[in-house]
């Protein structure tokens, strides 16, 4: 008897699991459909819990302004914080402003600074996270928590294993990632050999929105804005 329910029960996962697919293969295809009208953008990163008065919520508006000055679009992820600041300066400076937003239980709420047209849901972190990279021509990536880590680390992988074609990482304020860059020098390269000396080339850190700026216009010369994809 209990060997029969544990089978039933089994097989209704797998069902389950069966019927996800297409769900996971409609938000890919909505995700395709719409991104890939938008023209050539750069994704901002940074903390959702960032509040409107503080300085690296100001920088990042003025990040944002300034690369929409410079001829991109902004993406984030369509939350508070950081990702609100970035679609705020893009939505001020007149500027594509997209917004990839996920469901989750604290934090997430759409911002109002996103582009009517250009406001995508997604249930699935793996789905969002495969529009930031398909359709970004860099990563500016300002102070945040481990969503932040986690969207910056995935990136640099994917680059170091040629998986995507190299493009612009910039992390936003020394004083943050000051510590971490000083790990990955002194940790992962020096003591542990876990990473070779060219891996350091796959991100630049910079302070200002002109420095940001500097580093997309002068890796984007040679492309004239042509999107990846």
């Amino acid at each position: 008897m209990r060997k029969d329910m544990h089978h039933k029960s089994w097989n209704e996962i797998k069902t389950n699991d069966s019927w996800a697919i297409f769900k996971i293969m409609g938000e890919f295809v909505s995700g395709y459909e719409k991104l890939s009208q938008i023209g050539p953008c750069v994704s901002i990163f940074g903390s959702a819990r960032t509040k409107p008065d503080h300085e690296y919520y100001k920088l990042a508006e003025r990040v944002t302004r300034k690369i929409v000055e410079s001829g991109y679009g902004i993406i984030t992820g369509g939350g508070p914080g950081i990702m609100e600041a970035g679609n705020k300066g893009a939505h001020l400076a007149g500027g594509t402003s997209v917004g990839l937003n996920i469901d989750l239980p604290f934090e997430q709420h759409d911002n109002p600074y996103i582009d009517a047209d250009k406001n995508l849901n997604f249930d699935y972190f793996f789905v969002r996270k495969v529009m930031f990279v398909k359709y970004s021509q860099g990563f500016v990536v300002l102070p945040g928590g481990f969503g932040t880590l986690d969207e910056l680390f995935e990136a640099l992988t994917l680059i170091q294993t040629h998986k995507i074609a190299k493009f612009p990482i910039i992390l936003v304020g020394s004083d943050f990632w000051g510590g971490l860059v000083d790990w990955i020098k002194g940790t992962l390269l020096e003591k542990a050999g876990n990473i070779s000396p060219d891996d350091l080339d796959l991100f630049e850190v910079v302070d200002t929105e002109d420095e940001v700026c500097q580093v997309l216009n002068n890796f984007y010369k040679k492309y004239n804005l042509s999107p990846n994809f």
